[in-house]
């Protein structure tokens, strides 16, 4: 399995909705506390780009020299419509400081200095510290992960659907019996989850289909999901 701070690097640096929580802007909207942008530096600090006159900045700049504490509060929804569509939810807290000269006119760069971090998704509730933090990688396919499950559930449900031949003989019966919707919810280098959903608003689980081994891009990806396609067929 991805590592938590694999997780949680993947998390930060991928397209999902993140607010910025700072001690005494509890009444900011979340809409004036969510980054334009958001990246990693290489000491593992967090630069996050706002409007210059944004809550968020002006906490940072009048605390000046004073540790001003912040979290960066990450939360991950599935892509295609599921029952539990939430993922998971990432932290990251640290200090605040401006970083002057770095951002485009009406912006201005925040830095968050990471001091921990923790996720809680599909995988558990996992802490991070700094030093992980700073060395992990992102996953791979990142940046294409929402694309290519909608690309799934839109063009390839029948193929989904053979997926229950892998699942074992009593979950094979299941399927047989039940024919639940089979939903794909996420997609890493190492894997593929799907969720099973009965009709009707039956019960629901997942079941995670892993690659023979880590892919690296969006062809070798093609390649394993082809191949995880014929097993089932078979």
């Amino acid at each position: 399995m991805p590592s938590a701070a694999e997780r949680t690097r993947t998390l930060v640096q991928s397209t999902c909705s993140a607010v910025l929580l700072i001690p005494g802007l509890e009444s900011a909207g979340s809409d004036q506390l969510t980054p334009l942008s958001r990246s990693v530096g290489p000491d593992g600090d967090l630069f996050l780009e706002f409007p210059a006159a944004s809550p968020a900045v002006r906490a940072a700049t009048h605390a000046q020299d004073d540790d001003l504490s912040a979290v960066l509060e990450i939360t991950d929804v599935a892509p295609v419509a599921v029952p539990h569509r939430i993922r998971g939810r990432a932290r990251v807290s640290g200090w605040l400081t401006c970083v002057p000269g770095m951002a485009g006119p009406g912006r201005t760069l925040l830095r968050l200095e990471t001091g921990e971090a923790y996720v809680d998704d599909l995988w558990g509730v996992e802490g991070v510290d700094a030093e992980d933090f700073r060395d992990a990688l992102p996953d791979p396919l990142v940046d294409h992960e929402a694309e290519l499950l909608q690309h799934l559930h839109a063009a390839h449900g029948e193929q989904l659907d053979t997926l229950c031949g892998l699942l074992g003989e009593r979950a094979a019966r299941v399927c047989a019996a039940q024919r639940p919707a089979v939903v794909p919810v996420a997609l890493d280098r190492l894997g593929l989850r799907v969720r099973f959903c009965e009709p009707e608003g039956g019960s629901c689980f997942d079941a995670r289909f892993e690659f023979p081994e880590p892919v690296r891009d969006v062809v070798e990806l093609s390649y394993a999901m082809h191949r995880l396609f014929e097993a089932a067929a078979h």
